[in-house]
């Protein structure tokens, strides 16, 4: 199986100003991302950005990734992701793995995963998921998703899909079943990034502030499978940035 990882990472951070050159035992946190990139054995990681602090700072890790200087000027990481597929003149039957530049304990599993559904897929993009219950199920931050019997995506949603009527109505919560939460890693082929940026934007994606219902809303499918390991938690808040030094130092430990 080929295929290339893009890392889209900005500097720029509400909560978290700088947040990939923030530092996780030594490194900065773009480097630990693009560190697990290559355990997955991709032809090629490549870290997009459009800041030259964070190129030097890959550049001088010694990571086998590449660096991708890209426009300040992007709305999302599938535009900055589409500049580097042209900028590389990558074939559009080509795969590209999106991992998000805040996820420094992303298993290496997942990312050779998600690649070989879509490679297995006729769908033009494929994603993961996990099991979820409890308190999660109603959390807004925890986006839902729900799967046809192909293996499709029927809908994305932050609210609490599906709805269980019985179990919901006796606030039976330990007995929830059926819910599956979204990772936000995403394999594409090329030609579909292409194709994506000419799709207009629709209610749906802004009502959720869900960019993947663009895709499902103009009627194109999105692979979905559960991912082989939990992914650990990502960094969006200082809360969460100590959490992830906490892991890789016990790591380091063992």
């Amino acid at each position: 199986m080929h295929y290339t990882v893009v890392i889209p990472s900005r500097y720029s951070s509400t909560r978290l100003p700088g947040k990939p050159l923030l530092d996780i035992m030594g490194k900065p946190m773009v480097v630990r991302v693009a560190e697990q990139a290559v355990k997955g054995g991709a032809d090629r990681v490549i870290v997009a950005t459009d800041d030259t602090r964070i190129r030097d700072a890959v550049l001088a890790s010694g990571v086998k990734a590449e660096v991708c200087m890209t426009s300040p000027d992007h709305n999302s990481g599938t535009e900055r992701i589409a500049e580097v597929v042209n900028v590389l003149k990558l074939e559009d039957q080509e795969i590209v793995v999106n991992v998000q530049g805040d996820e420094p304990l992303i298993p290496p599993e997942n990312i050779a995963q998600v690649a070989d559904l879509l490679e297995c897929s006729q769908a033009p993009m494929a994603t993961l998921c996990a099991r979820v219950t409890g308190e999660d199920v109603f959390d807004p931050n925890c986006v839902k998703v729900v799967i046809n019997h192909q293996g499709d995506a029927l809908y994305f949603s932050r609210a609490s899909i599906p709805y269980e009527r019985n179990n919901f109505r006796d606030g039976n919560r330990e007995a929830l079943r059926g819910h599956a939460r979204h990772i936000g890693i995403y394999a594409y082929r090329v030609g579909f990034i292409r194709k994506y940026l000419t799709l207009p934007p629709c209610e749906i994606e802004a009502m959720e502030s869900l960019e993947q219902l663009r895709v499902l809303y103009h009627g194109y499918r999105i692979a979905v499978t559960y991912a082989e390991k939990d992914p650990m938690v990502g960094v969006d808040t200082a809360e969460d940035l100590e959490k992830v030094r906490k892991i890789f130092s016990e790591m380091a430990g063992k």
